[in-house]
């Protein structure tokens, strides 16, 4: 998943911009919205999935049968989402 250090998660950044577009409707509409949270930060070891879905911003470096470094990586949604964050979600 992670080429040189990068990881391409194209699929997490369209499924969050639609999410964000969703509440801007919602606002547009009148609807009062307070606050929008993400899954997590990190993957996370699922109960049922193991590693094998990456929720978070962040890649580490494991799986489900061996520690390895546990290096974290920043994914491409991660930059995407800090953008949106800092443009107050103008820039999608």
């Amino acid at each position: 998943m992670k080429e040189g250090g990068q990881v391409h998660d194209d699929y997490r950044i369209a499924f969050l911009k639609a999410h964000v577009q969703a509440i801007h409707e919602a606002i547009t509409d009148g609807v009062s919205v307070i606050g929008y949270t993400t899954w997590s930060f990190t993957d996370l070891l699922s109960w049922t999935n193991g590693y094998q879905k990456r929720y978070g911003f962040v890649y580490v470096d494991r799986d489900e049968t061996e520690e390895r470094e546990l290096n974290r990586y920043p994914k491409d949604s991660f930059y995407w989402y800090q953008k949106v964050i800092k443009s107050n979600g103008e820039i999608l």
